[in-house]
C-alpha cells in the first residue's frame, strides 16, 4: 500500500459512480490526487478537502492543454487514471466523440504539454469482446475483440488508440461493476425487494461481476506494480447463473419468495427499440436501448482474470453476496429503497 503514497495522481472523470471510489482509495493510500472533472460535473463524493481539482473542456480540445499545464506548472503526475466516459448516448457519434475523441484529446494534449506520466490507466470494458466465440469459456486477453454494441465499439477504437499511441499505457476490461451509488444495478435489486426478479431468455446465462471497491484497490495495486503495456480483464473469480443472483440477492434483502420472470428475446427486443426511440424524442439516451438489448441477450459473461493475478497481484476480496450486502445497506442509509417511483 505504501508504493502510491505521496504519489500526484491524475483522475479522469473523477465525479461517476466509480471515479469516487477510484478518489478515495488513493487518497487511502496516502498519494496527492486531483480530480479531473467538467463544469457540468457533480461533486457530491468529492468533499475530502485534501482534493484538488482540474476542469476539463473536452469539448474544447484546444483548452485541454491550458487546464492541464495550469493545474501541474511544475513537474508532473506519476500516474494518471482515465475513467471518463458514456455507456449509453442518443446518437453513435455521441458514443465516438465521448469514448473515443475526448482520449484521442486528452493524450495529444498530454504530450504536447510533456506532461506524459509514468503510467496512464485507462477504464475500458468487457463489452470490447462482444458475445466471444460461442459457449461459456471465460473470456481472456487472447480473445479476439467483436463488439456487438456502439459502446464497445467505442471503446475498442479508444483501446486501439492507445495501443498505437506510444504511451506508457495499462487497460483495464472491467466486467459489471457495482456497489454503493451505482443506478443500474439498484434497480435490479428494488425488483427484488419488490418481489419480483426480471430476466431475458430461456438459455442458462453465466454471469460475473466486480464490487467497486475491489476494482479501486486493483487500480492502485496495477499502478504500483503492473508492467505498461499490458491489458486485463477485471473480475471476482465466480460466476453465477441468474438463479443464483436472484438467491443471493433474495437472502441479502430478507425476501423469502422473488417471483422469476423470463421474458423471451423478441418482447425484450421491442421493448428496447421502442424505449430508444421514446428517449430520442425526449432527447434523454434511454436505459433500454438496442445496445442494452445487446448486452442483455448475452449468454456468456465468464471471465478470467488470472493474468492480473500473475502481474500485480489482483483478487477480488469481495464476494457477490457481501458486496450485495454492503451496496444494499448503503441504499437503505441513503433512502433509495424509500423512493417514489
Amino acid at each position: 500500500m505504501d508504493e502510491l503514497r505521496e504519489k500526484k495522481i491524475l483522475v479522469v472523470g473523477a465525479g461517476g459512480f466509480v471515479g469516487g471510489f477510484l478518489v478515495e482509495e488513493c487518497l487511502r493510500r496516502g498519494a496527492r490526487v486531483w480530480a479531473g472533472v467538467r463544469e457540468s460535473t457533480s461533486r457530491k463524493w468529492l468533499t475530502d478537502e485534501r482534493l484538488e481539482f482540474v476542469t476539463f473542456d473536452f469539448d474544447d480540445p484546444s483548452s485541454l492543454a491550458v487546464s492541464l499545464r495550469d493545474a501541474m506548472p511544475q513537474g508532473k503526475w506519476d500516474y494518471i487514471i482515465y475513467n471518463l466516459g458514456a455507456t449509453k448516448c442518443l446518437r453513435y457519434t455521441d458514443f465516438a466523440r465521448i469514448n473515443y475523441e475526448y482520449l484521442r484529446d486528452f493524450t495529444e494534449a498530454l504530450k504536447a504539454t510533456d506532461l506524459v506520466p509514468e503510467k496512464l490507466l485507462y477504464i475500458s470494458s468487457l463489452s470490447v469482446l462482444g458475445p466471444g466465440p460461442g459457449g461459456y469459456a471465460p473470456f481472456t486477453e487472447q480473445t479476439i475483440p467483436q463488439p456487438n454494441t456502439r459502446y464497445g465499439a467505442s471503446k475498442l477504437k479508444a483501446e486501439m488508440w492507445l495501443a498505437m499511441s506510444g504511451l506508457p499505457y495499462i487497460i483495464f476490461r472491467c466486467t459489471g461493476i457495482y456497489g454503493p451509488r451505482d443506478h443500474d444495478y439498484f434497480l435490479m435489486f428494488d425488483s427484488v425487494r419488490r418481489g419480483v426478479d426480471f430476466s431475458v431468455g430461456f438459455r442458462k446465462q453465466l454471469l460475473s461481476f466486480i464490487y467497486v471497491e475491489d476494482l479501486a484497490r486493483a487500480v492502485c495495486e496495477a499502478l504500483a506494480k503492473a508492467p505498461v503495456g499490458e491489458t486485463y480483464n477485471i473480475s471476482e473469480e465466480a460466476v453465477y447463473t441468474q438463479a443464483e443472483f436472484r438467491a443471493i440477492a433474495s437472502r441479502v434483502l430478507g425476501k423469502r419468495f422473488v417471483l422469476p420472470v423470463k421474458a423471451p428475446l423478441w418482447a425484450v427486443k421491442c421493448v428496447c427499440a421502442v424505449a430508444e426511440k421514446i428517449g430520442a424524442a425526449k432527447g434523454k439516451p434511454s436505459t433500454l436501448n438496442r445496445d442494452k438489448y445487446n448486452i442483455l441477450r448475452q449468454r456468456n459473461w465468464a471471465v478470467d482474470s488470472s493474468k492480473a493475478a500473475r502481474d500485480f497481484g489482483f483478487r477480488a476480496s469481495t464476494s457477490l453476496e457481501e458486496g450485495v450486502g454492503k451496496a444494499c445497506a448503503w441504499y437503505a442509509a441513503q433512502g433509495w429503497f424509500d423512493r417514489k417511483k
